[in-house]
C-alpha cells in the first residue's frame, strides 16, 4: 500500500463519501469543482492507499425487523486472563472471524475488548458465546449489555 498525501479536495471527497457513498462520480466532481476523470483518479488513489477501506450499505434495524423479524444488538465487554500481545492477537483473530461480531475494539482501562454483536435472535447470540467465550480458556469475564433502542449510528470520521 502506497503512502500518499491528501489535500483539501481529497478531504471534501472523503466527507461526501462518508455521508453517501452511492453518489455518482459526476455528482461528486460537481460538488468539489473538479472534472469527473480527476475525481475518479483521486478516489482510486485513496482506495489503493487504503484510506478508503470499502463502501457498504448501512441497514436500518428497526425497518428490517418488520420484514425479517426482530434482531438484537449486544455490546459486550471481554476480559482475558492472560494479557500479552500473542493472546490479544489470538482473541482478535477469533472475534474477527465471527460474522455476528460487527466491531471489535481493544480498549484500556477496564476490559480488554469491547465487541458490537448483531444476531437475529438470542439463540444465535448464545451459540456465539459458546464458540467465542465459553470454549476459550483465556476468557476470564464477559459482560453484555443489550440495546433496547438505537438513538444514533454513524461511521463518519472527523476530518479537518
Amino acid at each position: 500500500m502506497e503512502q500518499i498525501s491528501i489535500d483539501a479536495v481529497d478531504i471534501q471527497l472523503l466527507k461526501l463519501l462518508q455521508t453517501d457513498a452511492s453518489m455518482t462520480n459526476q455528482a461528486l466532481a460537481k460538488l468539489v469543482h473538479i472534472s469527473p476523470p480527476t475525481c475518479l483518479r483521486r478516489i482510486k488513489r485513496m482506495r489503493l492507499a487504503g484510506i478508503i477501506e470499502c463502501q457498504l450499505a448501512i441497514l436500518n434495524p428497526e425497518k428490517l425487523a418488520a420484514i425479517a423479524g426482530q434482531g438484537l444488538t449486544a455490546i459486550t465487554e471481554v476480559t482475558l486472563d492472560r494479557q500479552d500481545a500473542a493472546t490479544w492477537a489470538q482473541f482478535e483473530r477469533s472475534a474477527a472471524s465471527e460474522p455476528l461480531v460487527q466491531q471489535c475494539y481493544r480498549v484500556s482501562p477496564g476490559p480488554d475488548f469491547i465487541l458490537i454483536i448483531h444476531a437475529a435472535q438470542m439463540t444465535g447470540y448464545l451459540e456465539l458465546t459458546q464458540r467465542l467465550f465459553t470454549s476459550n480458556t483465556n476468557v476470564r469475564n464477559v459482560k453484555t449489555f443489550f440495546s433496547i433502542k438505537r438513538s444514533k449510528f454513524g461511521a463518519e470520521l472527523p476530518l479537518g
